[in-house]
């Protein structure tokens, strides 16, 4: 029994029984065969808090209802499910808010003002019944199209954020813009201002995380809406890379996003959008013609901590996206990748090994000029025979520096940070194996001339 069905059997016999309604996205996903969420809208012109309240004293909401009053909305929980019951309502917006002033209203006005058509379909909890309030959201919804229940421009005034919901239902529903929707985006773009960053960057991670990311991404740029939170992409729209390439860095950059979202996993996603945003600042050309990006990946790196701490990307996660953007050029030209080198690369990124072989093989993929260069099958299988005999940590120099103090007779300074830089090289060549104390010893003392 799911969330619905629980409300449902709780509220039977009770004043709510026929007039309470799932509404949106549950609605809608059911209709067009998709997975069953965990998030779940209600609508009632009846009280939301009193609902909750009333689900919570029967214990079918694990939680104290989380009551919104402004927005006659509360917040429940039942199972795993998150279900928010919202009293029907009308909305009216001041011009520089998204966030509006409300008024309880019909089960009709409610449809109204909802963001897309096809997000106003009713199912009565009880009795299984299907509404289209409307007489539009089911034929819309059968047809694919998008379409705003109110004029367009009004609709994206009054709550800009659905701007980035309409490319996102766009692509992940694979629907069709209804004629003027996207006029009206493009003549209300800058009104993306009066929303918050945290809600900005939700919409761009609800996109980055369905297979049609690159899609969604290339309608913002057309749309001009990505250039209003990562201006830093929009440089490179126009910037040529040379016969090796073939496309332009925003081209090439949504092929990179194309083939990482293969890998479900947003921090290579979110890499593989960022990875190149270095090259249109780094840009220079040969006397031969030929043109060059050289250190790309170490700018880029900074502008993506920069583009990522402005939208307020956890701390972690920036950090984590900065390092596979800083290192993605150390695999995609390297003919031959050998035991040193994989040492090494396990050394320095950790657990971030795997993330950055996906991303660099999704960058190596979507050049067409050439085959990969990189062997990415060894590469892995080298990595592979590393991690079995060694971790990171043993990968460093086996000796402490009061070890190596007391071992060549010297006192702490550069001297003793400058050997066991040494004995870690060694470690990484293989001259030494992992965590060998004795072979680091043995090999200490005959490089520095001791008895």
């Amino acid at each position: 029994m799911n969330a619905l069905e629980r409300i449902a059997e709780a509220t039977r016999g009770t004043k709510w029984e026929g007039w309470l309604f799932a509404v949106g996205g549950c609605v809608r996903d059911a209709l067009l065969g998709l997975p069953e969420g965990t998030d779940f809208d209600v609508v009632t012109e009846e009280s939301s808090q009193e609902l909750a309240n009333f689900l919570y004293t029967m214990g079918v909401s694990s939680i104290p209802p989380v009551a919104y009053p402004r927005f006659g909305t509360a917040l429940v929980r039942i199972g795993e499910a998150n279900v928010e019951i919202v009293t029907a309502r009308r909305e009216s917006y001041a011009p520089e808010s998204r966030k509006p002033k409300v008024a309880p209203a019909t089960l009709l006005e409610d449809a109204r003002r909802r963001d897309f058509t096809v997000n106003t379909l009713l199912r009565n909890l009880h009795t299984g019944e299907l509404l289209d309030p409307l007489g539009i959201g089911l034929t819309d919804l059968r047809e694919r199209v998008l379409r705003t229940p109110l004029d367009p421009e009004a609709t994206f005034s009054d709550d800009p954020l659905r701007m980035l919901r309409a490319v996102r239902f766009r692509w992940r529903l694979g629907l069709t813009p209804a004629e003027s929707l996207y006029d009206a985006i493009r003549q209300k773009r800058s009104r993306l201002s009066i929303v918050s960053v945290e809600r900005i960057r939700n919409e761009l991670v609800l996109m980055l995380e369905h297979p049609t990311a690159a899609d969604a991404l290339g309608e913002l740029m057309d749309l001009g809406l990505l250039e209003l939170f990562l201006p830093e992409l929009k440089e490179g729209a126009d910037v040529d890379q040379g016969d090796y390439h073939l496309k332009s860095v925003w081209e090439h950059t949504l092929d990179v996003v194309r083939n990482a979202t293969a890998y479900h996993d947003l921090r290579i996603t979110l890499a593989a959008l960022f990875h190149d945003v270095g090259k249109p600042r780094t840009r220079s050309v040969d006397q031969d013609g030929r043109i060059r990006f050289f250190r790309h990946e170490r700018v880029g790196a900074e502008i993506t901590r920069e583009a990522m701490s402005r939208l307020r990307f956890s701390r972690e996660m920036t950090e984590q996206v900065s390092a596979l953007v800083r290192n993605h050029m150390r695999l995609g030209s390297m003919e031959l990748f050998t035991p040193t080198a994989a040492r090494r690369l396990v050394r320095d990124l950790g657990e971030l090994v795997d993330p950055l072989v996906k991303l660099c093989r999704a960058d190596a993929e979507a050049i067409r000029a050439t085959p990969p260069r990189a062997d990415f099958d060894e590469i892995e299988r080298r990595i592979a025979e590393v991690r079995a005999a060694a971790s990171p940590k043993q990968l460093g120099s086996p000796l402490s520096g009061h070890e190596v103090m007391r071992l060549l007779h010297l006192r702490q300074g550069p001297e003793v940070g400058k050997w066991l830089r040494k004995l870690e090289e060694a470690v990484i060549d293989g001259t030494i194996p992992p965590n060998n104390k004795r072979a680091a010893r043995e090999w200490l003392l005959r490089e520095a001339g001791e008895p």
